[in-house]
């Protein structure tokens, strides 16, 4: 936490300012103005005091900052940004929250690191980036599972020093799953037929138009079981259990106090505790958390409302018809 002198020292900083601001006011708009300005000189003194004040609060933040923790959240699902589908509002794109990361990692104040998650799971590698991310984080990393940590969201956990949960918390499902519509019935009723022009006998495989055939099954469930092995590693070496023992949770979710008892997770706790524990680890008395947020320019904020606006309206219907995917419609997912 920071110290008295740091926290003296920021008042000193904004008060020099707003005092700067005010005997500056003070000359623009009372002494050199005629009489008529000299009316409105006291309110425009007084605004660009507001001003400078302000101003002078955020060069004082920058220059002693008054927390010692960088909070990153990871909500909702876990995706790329958009990646030409229909834009999911809820969650946050996974370049975000590792860029959030980043700049708490080059941020000198900022010597531990809380990822909050609250996330049902998403795509398989932005899930590993957010994990590498935080793997890399210089200093002490706790994860802080709030309403569901599964799949997806636990292998990112994994990557953390330590994961605290709440009782009521859905912690695991350590499991990958690939999905595809098939959508073969609905074109024969539509007089549809899919007519193949690829090169490489797997090049379509899963496309939902047609009916798969036992080899690209095979194919695609060998892919599956790849990206599941791996998940299974970064488990085993992240929570530092025995691999066949993660396989036995068969991708099960657990409450947090059961999680705990498989080894899933460290230790259930409040928000207050999990600050205390990471006071703990920087052998101070307490910590100052301070979220760090995307930083998004005021167009891609305005861009962000009006997907939402489209996703409420139109999400729904597209999701039934989307044949996008990571393999010609078929989706990989740490489920």
């Amino acid at each position: 936490m920071a110290d008295d002198s740091s926290r003296l020292a920021r008042r000193v900083v904004v008060l020099v300012g707003a005092i700067v601001a005010v005997a500056l006011g003070w000359l623009l708009f009372v002494e050199l103005p005629t009489d008529l300005a000299e009316l409105l000189g006291v309110v425009a003194v007084l605004l660009v005091g507001v001003v400078g004040a302000r101003v002078a609060g955020r060069v004082a933040r920058g220059l002693f900052p008054d927390y010692d923790v960088a909070e990153v959240a990871v909500e909702g699902p876990i995706t790329r940004r958009d990646g030409g589908r229909v834009p999911t509002p809820t969650g946050t794109p996974t370049d975000d929250i590792v860029e959030q990361i980043r700049r708490a990692d080059d941020d000198d104040a900022a010597e531990a690191l809380l990822l909050r998650l609250n996330t049902p799971g998403g795509e398989v590698v932005p899930s590993d980036d957010i994990r590498l991310a935080a793997e890399r984080f210089d200093g002490p990393t706790v994860a802080y599972a709030t309403d569901v940590c599964a799949s997806g969201g636990y292998w990112i956990a994994s990557g953390c020093d330590e994961l605290y949960a709440r009782e009521g918390s859905l912690v695991g499902s350590i499991g990958v799953i690939g999905s595809r519509v098939n959508a073969t019935g609905l074109a024969d009723k539509l007089g549809l037929s899919y007519e193949r022009l690829a090169a490489g006998e797997y090049k379509d495989a899963g496309v939902s138009l047609k009916e798969m055939t036992e080899d690209e099954r095979e194919y695609l469930q060998g892919i599956i079981d790849g990206y599941y092995e791996t998940f299974v590693d970064r488990v085993a070496e992240g929570r530092e259990m025995d691999a066949e023992s993660v396989r036995e949770t068969e991708a099960r979710v657990y409450l947090g106090d059961r999680a705990r008892e498989i080894g899933l997770v460290d230790e259930l706790g409040t928000r207050e505790e999990v600050k205390a524990r990471l006071a703990d680890r920087l052998g101070v008395e307490s910590v100052t958390v301070e979220e760090f947020q995307p930083q998004r320019g005021l167009r891609e904020r305005l861009q962000t409302g009006v997907r939402s606006v489209a996703y409420s309206f139109g999400a729904g219907v597209a999701s039934v018809f989307d044949d996008e995917g990571d393999a010609n419609g078929f989706r990989f997912r740490a489920r």
